[in-house]
């Protein structure tokens, strides 16, 4: 009796409760107990026999860890320490004093590249160029090394009404300044546009070209669906003629962000299909309200466009709605619920489910699968444009360099050949006056189909926002990046 109770307060302290009996196969309450029971006499051995003394929440936190590793790629536990950074990623907002940062390569500075409109930043005189030299008397300089950006973001942010000391270094300036900041809200966006306006936002509209609009999705979280929607109402408003939706290096993120984007671009059938272990199939299928359409469409993709990005680019292609550009994408078909544990100071990252394209044909990439086998998105025929490594690195400085506001940076820039291939694409969609990229998935053509591919127009339907199905804490998480990259952009 007394290892039961064991059991029970075990179980509690972790936020689990037994499963009924229905869920898994052939499982009883016994055999639940006898497998636990086996946890808690490991536990209790270590933590009463271990040459040292032991950190019992380590211990636990270690052992959830080690499960999920067992599972797959996908799945983890968010421990305490890691809660507070998952939900901001995904809810887009937290406090800050609202600058775009990275760590210069060669002298691992942390640099201020955009100070945000609005924001404490702009408020306190931060210019873009700054180093930040010290945080709260701390040397930026002393932050452990391939660590710099994660401690930057551990003593920038906090709570909103808070102040944070800061040592700035102008460019140019002979010493360096310190000033004090009030934290504040900060709104991280993750729509992007091609270069920034005289009055400091963004542009839709590609630089030197005719009406095409540009749209760079970094990730899809909370406000996503809205985002975009913003940035379709800009371009409406401008005429455009022709779109690029860039989700290169988008690693994916909420589920309903993803069939929500979609949506937007087509005006019926399957976005996508979940299918679970103990759940039914739910089919997510486009509604007409809304629809953007009436003009020619490139999605660029490349190795590291994941999860919901494959699922906006598979559906975009499966139902011709636009012509895919780049590589291959990632083959991440899998999705992951968010499990709150502790009332929310914990969670768990669950795979329950995997997606499938309107298609039916498989995305996600097996562990052993070969170049040769069916998964991930692949470009149009015709529209495959590998990058090599000096391409991407030089890809990745330009357009750094145009999100620098710092002016024309148009001339002898670097010359991005995944975007000039779906610049050339929609030039001769349009020289043709006929943008394929709208037609019925099934080829099929009418008088009335005839009459708007002649003349391409963007039509909203009202231009209502089709909200994600589920507006929970996270509905459905697809996948985040769990570290910080070392030339990460990111907002403090």
């Amino acid at each position: 009796m007394v290892r039961r109770v064991w059991v029970l307060a075990l179980l509690m302290m972790l936020g689990f409760t037994l499963p009924a009996p229905k869920t898994v196969q052939a499982a009883t309450e016994d055999e639940y107990f006898e497998l636990m029971k086996l946890f808690v006499d490991t536990f209790e051995e270590i933590d009463r026999n271990f040459v040292e003394p032991v950190d019992r929440r380590e211990l636990i936190e270690a052992a959830m860890r080690g499960m999920v590793l067992k599972l797959d790629p996908h799945s983890n536990y968010i421990g305490t320490n890691e809660i507070r950074q998952f939900t901001e990623a995904v809810d887009q907002e937290f406090g800050g004093i609202g600058i775009q940062v990275t760590i210069e390569p060669k002298t691992r500075r942390l640099m201020v590249l955009v100070p945000m409109p609005g924001t404490p930043a702009i408020k306190a005189g931060l210019r873009a160029g700054d180093h930040i030299i010290e945080i709260d008397g701390k040397p930026t300089a002393d932050f452990p090394a391939g660590r710099e950006m994660e401690s930057a973001v551990q003593m920038m942010r906090g709570k909103p009404g808070e102040m944070v000391k800061v040592k700035i270094q102008h460019s140019g300036a002979p010493m360096a300044e310190t000033v004090e900041i009030v934290r504040d809200v900060i709104k991280s966006p993750t729509v992007m546009g091609d270069h920034y306006d005289a009055m400091g936002n963004w542009s839709f509209l590609i630089e030197g070209e005719e009406k095409l609009g540009y749209i760079r999705l970094t990730n899809f979280a909370r406000n996503s669906t809205e985002e975009v929607h913003a940035a379709l109402e800009s371009l409406k408003k401008d005429g455009m003629k022709g779109l690029i939706l860039d989700l290169r290096f988008n690693p994916g993120g909420l589920l309903g962000a993803a069939t929500a984007i979609s949506d937007f671009f087509i005006d019926s059938g399957v976005i996508v299909s979940v299918k679970g272990r103990n759940t039914e199939e739910q089919t997510y299928k486009a509604t007409r309200r809304g629809t953007y359409s009436g003009f020619p469409m490139v999605v660029l993709v490349n190795h590291s466009s994941a999860s919901a990005s494959e699922i906006v680019s598979a559906c975009l292609q499966d139902h011709k709605r636009a012509v895919i550009i780049g590589e291959r994408t990632y083959g991440k078909g899998s999705v992951q619920n968010v499990i709150q544990l502790e009332g929310g100071k914990s969670a768990l990252k669950l795979t329950t489910a995997s997606y499938h394209r309107p298609s039916g044909k498989n995305i996600h990439r097996l562990p052993k699968a070969t170049e040769k086998d069916e998964w991930g998105v692949m470009p149009d025929e015709g529209f495959q444009v590998k990058l090599t490594d000096d391409d991407i690195e030089k890809m990745i400085i330009a357009r750094r360099e145009r999100d620098l506001n710092r002016g024309d940076v148009s001339k002898g820039e670097y010359i991005d050949p995944q975007l000039a291939k779906g610049i050339a694409y929609l030039n001769e969609q349009l020289s043709q006056a006929k943008p394929d990229a709208d037609k019925p998935a099934n080829g099929d053509k009418d008088k009335d189909q005839d009459k708007a591919d002649a003349k391409p127009e963007l039509k909203t339907d009202g231009a209502a926002i089709r909200r994600p199905v589920t507006r929970q804490f996270v509905d459905a998480i697809l996948e985040l990046l769990p570290k910080l990259p070392a030339r990460a952009v990111v907002i403090l």
